[in-house]
C-alpha cells in the first residue's frame, strides 16, 4: 500500500524545480551545444587533462556548490537512511555500471535525450525506470526490507 506524506507534499516546489532543470538543460544545449548529462560531464572531468575543460569544472562546482548554498539559507529536513552502508555502496556501484552500460544517466537520457526525441534515450530511460521499480518491489516485498 502506498501512503502519501501530505505534510511534505510540495507540488508547486517540485514543478518549479523540474522547470528549472528543463530550462537549465535547454540553455546548456543552446549555449554550449552539449547535453547536460552529468555522468558524461563528470566522467570527462575525471579523465587525464579533463580538469582543463573549464566548463566541466564549472558545471561540477555548481552541482556541489548549490546544495552548500542552500544549506546556508534553509535548514535541511532530517535525513533518515534506512539501509546499511554496504548496500548503499553496492547501489552506487550498480548505478555507475548502469550509466556506463547505457552510455549516459537519467539526466542525459531522461531529461535531454527524451526531449530531443531520441529513441535510444527513451529505451534507456524506460530500462532505468523498470529496473528501479523491480528493485523496490524485490527489496520491499520479496526480500522483506
Amino acid at each position: 500500500m502506498m501512503v502519501v506524506d501530505w505534510a511534505n507534499f510540495t507540488p508547486i516546489k517540485s514543478l518549479a524545480g523540474g522547470a528549472m532543470i528543463g530550462l537549465s538543460a535547454a540553455l546548456f544545449m543552446l549555449l554550449n551545444g552539449r547535453i547536460a548529462g552529468i555522468s558524461g560531464i563528470l566522467g570527462g572531468l575525471l579523465t587525464a587533462g579533463g580538469w582543463r575543460d573549464g566548463w566541466r569544472v564549472s558545471f561540477v562546482a555548481g552541482l556541489l556548490g548549490a546544495p552548500m548554498l542552500y544549506v546556508l539559507l534553509t535548514p535541511l529536513p532530517p535525513i533518515v537512511v534506512q539501509t546499511s552502508a554496504p548496500l548503499l555502496v553496492l547501489g552506487g556501484l550498480l548505478v555507475g555500471f548502469g550509466t556506463r552500460a547505457a552510455s549516459g544517466c537519467t539526466s542525459g537520457h531522461g531529461v535531454c535525450g527524451i526531449s530531443r526525441g531520441s529513441v535510444r534515450s527513451g529505451v534507456a530511460t524506460l530500462t532505468f525506470m523498470v529496473a528501479g521499480f523491480g528493485t523496490v518491489f524485490a527489496i520491499r516485498h520479496l526480500w522483506g526490507g
